[in-house]
């Protein structure tokens, strides 16, 4: 039990574990434990059989995922995200085609205002016709598709009252009582009261929308036959600053007689009117005839309208037909035309009727 140096050894020498050769002694020794250390489980061996380790206690969670199920919690202080991505996900994509989904809007058929974006039209105007002829002047686009207007006089309650000559104002109809344009005499008031029916004057025609589509003007002139070199006339422009024709007054001693004539001056149609242009209890009427006046073609008629009204005013009413197919512009001067015929024949000076047979 002892070694050579006379101490105990530092192990038991029954023990499985021996030091190694040359293992230096202590100097001291100690007591041995109370038996020698326990194999491993297993005899040493990896992994040990039978499942000797114990089973796991916890252990980490399983894996949430990247990033985890129902999204990051927003930061401290911020509330709910809104709409990135929106709840519920994205919708599906909408179609972005040729054509677009639901067609294309309808086709803008009103005239747009000059100054921007146009308005609604007031009621009672009549709609663009669809389709006008590709070198239609812009305005003019009403006129393709009707063969009658009605012009109306309206009626100035100073004029009527006192005498005092004022710019006229009328209200241009289709036949279906539907305003097409409206017109408004250009004129001073010393010309009005001085000159009278004589006046040199223009006009301006005006569509739904207040747009000038129309000007006439009508220079100082003579009417009676007795002046044969100045005789009336009435330019017709469309657009304004664009001339598309003129009504001259032919020399004549008996009836009253007009040529219509297109922008280069060639002779389109001719007008003639009855010897007594009064208007008793009936219409006056003016033919509008071919260019070699042989075929009426239309009519210009001063419309009776009232005894009242025809006594105390020169407010009148007036009819126009033509062909439907005549030119658009050759329309807007038989219109100019209407417009001449009421100065001259039937615009009174101080409400008094100043006709006269003839020419004279």
């Amino acid at each position: 039990m002892y070694n050579q140096s006379g101490y105990p050894p530092p192990y038991s020498e029954s023990g499985p574990y021996p030091p190694g050769p040359g293992y230096p002694m202590p100097n001291v020794g100690f007591q041995a434990g109370p038996g020698p250390y326990p194999p491993a489980p297993g005899d040493g061996q990896y992994p040990p059989p039978g499942g000797m380790y114990p089973p796991p206690q916890g252990g980490y969670p399983p894996p949430q995922g990247y990033p985890p199920a129902g999204g990051y919690p927003p930061a401290g202080g911020y509330g709910q995200p809104q709409g990135y991505p929106p709840a519920g996900g994205y919708g599906p994509p909408q179609p972005q085609g040729y054509p677009p989904a639901g067609g294309y809007p309808p086709p803008i058929s009103q005239q747009p205002m000059s100054g921007g974006q146009p308005s609604a039209p007031e009621s009672g105007w009549m709609s663009l016709p669809a389709g006008p002829p590709a070198n239609c002047p812009p305005g003019l686009e009403y006129l393709t598709s009707i063969d009658q207007l009605l012009v109306h006089q309206k009626v100035e309650l100073l004029e009527a009252l006192v005498g005092f000559e004022t710019k006229n104002k009328f209200t241009v109809k289709n036949s279906l009582g539907q305003k097409v344009f409206y017109a408004v005499e250009q004129s001073d008031c010393c010309t009005r009261n001085c000159c009278g029916p004589m006046r040199p004057f223009g006009m301006k025609i005006l569509d739904n929308y207040k747009n000038e589509v129309i000007h006439l003007e009508r220079p100082l002139a003579c009417d009676s036959c007795w002046f044969p070199c100045c005789l009336q006339k009435m330019e017709v422009y469309a657009p304004p600053g664009c001339l598309v024709g003129t009504v001259e007054q032919e020399w004549s001693i008996f009836q009253p007689s007009f040529s219509i004539k297109n922008a280069a001056g060639d002779t389109v149609l001719k007008i003639e009117g009855p010897t007594c242009t009064f208007s008793i209890c009936g219409d006056v009427e003016f033919n509008v005839l071919s260019k070699d006046g042989t075929t009426v073609v239309g009519r210009i008629s001063k419309q009776w309208s009232g005894l009242l009204r025809e006594m105390f005013t020169d407010t009148d009413y007036f009819g126009i037909t033509f062909p439907i197919d005549l030119d658009v512009r050759m329309k807007a001067v038989m219109l100019g035309a209407c417009f001449l015929i009421d100065a001259m024949f039937f615009e009174k000076a101080g409400n008094r009727e100043t006709d006269r047979p003839g020419m004279f």
